[in-house]
C-alpha cells in the first residue's frame, strides 16, 4: 500500500472518480486556474477542461444551487466550499433543496452532490473562519456527513460519497492535510455509518473523529506504552448515519466513556453520542459519561488566547485522570 497525506489522497479520488465516470465534475471558488486555497484540485482543471473544473464567483448560494439542480438532471458535482464558516451562505439551498428533493418527490429526484469543506480552529484565522459547525449538517435528515481522519479513510469515504445518490457533506480537517498515511489499491470504498476501532484497549473508551480521533489515538499509544491504562479510540468517521452499535459495545466492554471533540460542548455532536451511550449502555457504566469540547467562545485571533481556547490532548488527559479506574492519575500530555 502506498503512503500519501490526507491532501493527496482526496486529489487522487477525486481524479479517479472523474476519470471513472465523465458526469463527475467539480465547482467551487479558485479551485481551477488557482488550484484551490488548499491545493487539493492541482493539475485538474490542464487535465479536465473548464466544463469539469469549474471556478465560480464568489456566491455560495448561487453555485451550490447550481450544482443541486445539475444533479437533479443526472451530473455528479462536487463543490468545494473554501472553508466551512462560508457554507452559512448557502444553508437554504442545502437544507431547504437538496436535504428535502429526493424525499419531497417520493424518490423520483435523486441528488448526487457532495459538498467538500474545510472545518476546524486553529492556525490564526480568528472567529469567523475558525469554526467546527458540522452538527448543524448531522442535524438534518436527508444529508449524509463524514468526517475521515486517515488518508485511508478520505479515499475511501469520498468515492462512496461520489457514488451515492444523496446530498453529502464530506469534512476535511485543516490540520490533518498534511498526515501521512497507508491507503489500499484498487476499487476501495467504505460505508456509511460504519466506526473504526483505531486501537483497542480495555480500560476506557474515547469516541472522537477528524482531528481529536488522531490526538486521541497518540494519547492512547503513549499511556499504553507507559503501561498506564489502556484506552479504545473509536473514530466514528459518520456523523450521519452514526454507527451507535460500534460505539456501544465499546462502552459495554470498558464500561466507561469519554467523547472527545473540536466543536463546542453544547448541543454538539459529543452531546448526542452520550445521550446513545446513556439510553443503550446505561447498565454497563461504572461512571459517569464525560464529554470534552472547545471552550465556548469565538475563538481569539491573539494566539496565545486562540492556544488557551483550543482544546486537546492536554484537556483529554485531564479528563482520563478523572474518569479512570481506581483513579490513577497519569502524567502530562
Amino acid at each position: 500500500m502506498a503512503e500519501i497525506t490526507i491532501r493527496q489522497a482526496i486529489h487522487d479520488t477525486l481524479r479517479s472518480e472523474m476519470l471513472r465516470d465523465e458526469n463527475v465534475f467539480l465547482m467551487g471558488e479558485e479551485i481551477g486556474v488557482f488550484e484551490g486555497s488548499y491545493k487539493i484540485t492541482a493539475g485538474l482543471l490542464k487535465e479536465f477542461g473548464p466544463k469539469r473544473v469549474v471556478d465560480t464567483p464568489i456566491s455560495e448560494n448561487g453555485f451550490v444551487g447550481l450544482a443541486t439542480g445539475a444533479a437533479m438532471l443526472g451530473l455528479r458535482p462536487v463543490v468545494e466550499i473554501m472553508t466551512i464558516n462560508f457554507i452559512i451562505l448557502a444553508m437554504d439551498e442545502i437544507i431547504n433543496h437538496a436535504a428535502k428533493i429526493f424525499y419531497m418527490f417520493g424518490g423520483q429526484t435523486p441528488v448526487p452532490l457532495v459538498i467538500r469543506t474545510p472545518t476546524g480552529p486553529g492556525q490564526q484565522l480568528s472567529a469567523t473562519h475558525s469554526q467546527s459547525l458540522e452538527v448543524w449538517f448531522a442535524h438534518v435528515p436527508g444529508l449524509k456527513v463524514v468526517a475521515p481522519s486517515t488518508p485511508a479513510d478520505a479515499v475511501g469515504l469520498l468515492r462512496t460519497s461520489i457514488r451515492d445518490n444523496n446530498p453529502v457533506i464530506f469534512l476535511e480537517n485543516v490540520n490533518l492535510y498534511n498526515v501521512k498515511g497507508e491507503v489500499p489499491e484498487g476499487d476501495y470504498t467504505i460505508p456509511f455509518g460504519k466506526a473504526r476501532i483505531l486501537k483497542e484497549g480495555t480500560d476506557l473508551t474515547v469516541v472522537s473523529y477528524l482531528r481529536m480521533a488522531q490526538a486521541a489515538y497518540d494519547l492512547a499509544l503513549r499511556l499504553e506504552r507507559e503501561n498506564q491504562i489502556s484506552v479504545e479510540v473509536v473514530d466514528i468517521r459518520s456523523l450521519r448515519p452514526l454507527d451507535t452499535e460500534t460505539i456501544v459495545n465499546s462502552v459495554k466492554k470498558t464500561n466507561r466513556a469519554i467523547i472527545f471533540e473540536e466543536d463546542w460542548r453544547s448541543y454538539g455532536v459529543g452531546a448526542e453520542i452520550a445521550a446513545t451511550i446513556q439510553e443503550e449502555a446505561f447498565d454497563y457504566l461504572d461512571a459517569p459519561i464525560k464529554r470534552v469540547a472547545s471552550p465556548e467562545v469565538p475563538l481569539p485571533y491573539a494566539k496565545p488566547l486562540e492556544q488557551a481556547a483550543l482544546t486537546g490532548a492536554k484537556q483529554l488527559l485531564e479528563a482520563i485522570n478523572e474518569l479512570a479506574p481506581r483513579r490513577r492519575r497519569y502524567s502530562h500530555a
